[in-house]
């Protein structure tokens, strides 16, 4: 039984050195429509073509290949968070959240892979 209550929503991060031209190139190759994009966060988010998956690109002053991050999303980050660092799961600082728009925390398994949670809060008022 999972320790986290993780939803049917799924962001796969990518580190990218120019956000508007890959997000160009994932609507041309793949169809993938962009569904955010935050300069102030360095961030823009694209539809895919999979229910619940979205692709988010990340700011990066240089490539690194390989630099995928599964993001998964869940209704309560703290109760999430919690759950994992009561099994002792290494966390990358506190949890960040961006007013109106989500609240995220990274984590890593054993061989220091890093993935993050996400609470979406684009729909609390």
């Amino acid at each position: 039984m999972p320790t986290v209550n993780l939803n049917d929503q799924l962001t796969i991060s990518i580190a990218v050195t120019n956000r508007a031209q890959s997000a160009k190139w994932y609507h041309t190759h793949l169809g993938f429509e962009e569904i955010l994009s935050s300069d102030e966060a360095g961030w823009t988010e694209l539809k895919t073509t999979v229910p619940g998956v979205t692709l988010g690109l990340g700011d990066t002053d240089k490539a690194s290949p390989g630099n995928c991050v599964p993001v998964f999303g869940v209704s309560d980050i703290k109760e999430a968070r919690s759950a994992l660092e009561d099994k002792s799961v290494k966390f990358d600082g506190d949890t960040i959240t961006m007013e109106g728009m989500v609240s995220i925390a990274t984590f890593y398994d054993p061989d220091g892979n890093a993935m993050m949670l996400a609470e979406d809060l684009t729909n609390t008022q």
